[in-house]
């Protein structure tokens, strides 16, 4: 047992704020580090100490190990909480970190680098017969042995990078005939975004949902799961929108699932908070996909339903602790759902809108949670993740949840950049998604941009075109007066474009 009384948070934005409230409940001390684009950050502010480690780039100062290592011992600092993201799945931070005698909240580097290569997960698991896609269990370089592999396999397959994540690296083969051009931009491809460009192959699943479940483990073989969440809303290979728990999974189906996530922790004898990914296809068959090895960007829909802080949990693991609660112990209650609010333009492919935050009122009210890390006034800084806020609602079922997130959409106001909260809304109004009927193509199935520009009611049109009428009128040569002077209109002039 180690008790920790100082807390440096190595992130930034709401996962900062988010631990450091926590620490602070549990009358931990906390330090923040941050970017000198970053240095009127709330969570520098927030936090009882902090410093500046560096320059606007990640790479400059998120990322520097050695520097945030170098400030938790000039300042007596017990432990590292890394958030998710920068240096949260870095195996040699997590040694580095061990080896200056600092507690790394979060499993052993030894977990990180299992499950951080999906063939060496794959074959980790493999002894507990955890469900997996057909494909290659080793990298695979040559390409024609590669061809012979996925001929027999089946297309459409998936070829993909094995130290990937996003969708970086990933490409999807529908015939042979352009099997070795995407092979070769899929190694490219991981090769430029990990340094390795190790690929494998994979069968293709066309319309799954994406399902990961939610594990805790503690250094005293105690490993139980929190139920799942469903994160099958999903641009470019990243997660918009999530919900705990899943529409589609039956009670069985759920324990099946929970049981195979621990076993899967049990393969890399995982410490602190994972997350084990699951594809589940149109006849609820699934299959383990990979396993996150930090605290996951979606785990307040968890919290939501069973409250728990996952955060304080991680901490007290940290510390020597027991996990505080058994298995039979847990249960669903209530539903909720997560809206990542991005600064990004959904009407113009999701791209990045970068700028200030002119108008900035969070929505409020029973069964509404925001965690943010901006304010009113605040920029967008271009360096990092676009992400703005997670929008949280919670209700007593599915139904209830999906009220509140539309009303909590509606109420919260953002000026100044575009960003997710329109297609948010969109997506709880959607049929589909209202039903449950819905997997990871629902933005190509369902969704265009157009969808999000205003649209005229009837009325205005009549009013438009009765103005256009007018104003051409105004535009028709006018007669010469008798002093020969024309008889010109008093102003030109045009409607404003409604917006």
């Amino acid at each position: 047992m180690r008790k920790i009384n100082k807390i440096l948070v190595a992130n930034r934005g709401e996962i900062a704020l988010r631990v450091m409230r926590t620490a602070k409940e549990m009358g931990i001390k906390t330090v923040a580090v941050y970017s000198e684009a970053d240095r009127n950050a709330l969570h520098v502010r927030f936090a009882d100490e902090a410093v500046c480690v560096g320059g606007p780039k990640s790479s400059d100062s998120y990322l520097r190990a050695d520097i945030i290592i170098a400030v938790c011992k000039q300042l007596g600092v017990d432990a590292i909480h890394p958030g998710y993201g920068f240096l949260s799945e870095n195996a040699g931070f997590a040694a580095q970190v061990k080896e200056a005698g600092i507690i790394f909240i979060g499993p052993s580097p030894e977990a990180i680098q299992l499950m951080g290569s999906k063939l060496a997960a794959k074959a980790a698991v493999a002894k507990y017969n955890i469900p997996m896609v057909p494909g290659t269990e080793d990298a695979i370089t040559d390409i024609e042995e590669a061809k012979r592999i996925a001929t027999t396999v089946g297309f459409p397959i998936l070829i993909k990078a094995s130290a990937g994540g996003g969708g970086k690296g990933m490409r999807v083969v529908e015939s042979v005939e352009v099997f070795e051009e995407q092979m070769q931009l899929a190694v490219s491809e991981a090769t430029s975004a990990f340094g390795d460009g190790a690929v494998f192959i994979e069968k293709y699943i066309g319309s799954p949902r994406h399902v990961e479940i939610q594990v805790l483990g503690d250094s005293h073989g105690n490993i139980v799961h929190i139920f799942e969440r469903e994160c099958s809303i999903q641009r470019r290979h990243q997660k918009v929108i999530e919900e705990a728990p899943s529409a589609v999974l039956t009670p069985a189906l759920r324990e099946e699932m929970g049981q195979c996530a621990v076993n899967v922790a049990r393969a890399c004898d995982y410490v602190s908070a994972g997350t084990v990914e699951f594809l589940v296809d149109e006849n609820l068959n699934f299959y383990f996909l990979e396993m996150n090895t930090r605290l996951q960007v979606e785990h307040p829909v968890t919290e939501q339903i069973t409250g728990l802080d996952l955060v304080r949990e991680q901490i007290l693991i940290a510390e020597g602790h027991e996990i505080t609660f058994k298995q039979e112990d847990l249960k669903i209650k209530g539903h909720a759902m997560e809206l990542r609010v991005y600064a990004e333009d959904p009407a113009n492919n999701f791209l990045p809108d970068i700028g200030r935050l002119e108008t900035y009122t969070r929505p409020q009210g029973l069964g509404v949670r925001v965690d943010d890390g901006f304010e009113q006034g605040m920029d967008i800084p271009i360096y990092y993740d676009p992400m703005i806020a997670k929008l949280v609602t919670f209700g007593k079922d599915r139904k209830e949840a999906i009220e509140k997130m539309v009303r909590a959409i509606d109420e919260y106001q953002i000026t100044g950049i575009e960003t997710t909260l329109p297609f948010g809304k969109f997506v709880m109004q959607h049929e589909a998604f209202v039903s449950g009927n819905f997997d990871t193509k629902f933005i190509e199935r369902y969704f265009e941009p157009a969808m999000l520009l205003p649209q005229l009611d009837e009325a205005t049109e009549e009013i438009g075109v009765a103005l256009a009428a007018m104003l051409m009128e105004t535009r028709k040569p006018q007669a010469a007066s008798a002093d020969g002077a024309s008889m010109a209109p008093v102003s030109n002039w045009r409607t404003n474009r409604l917006k």
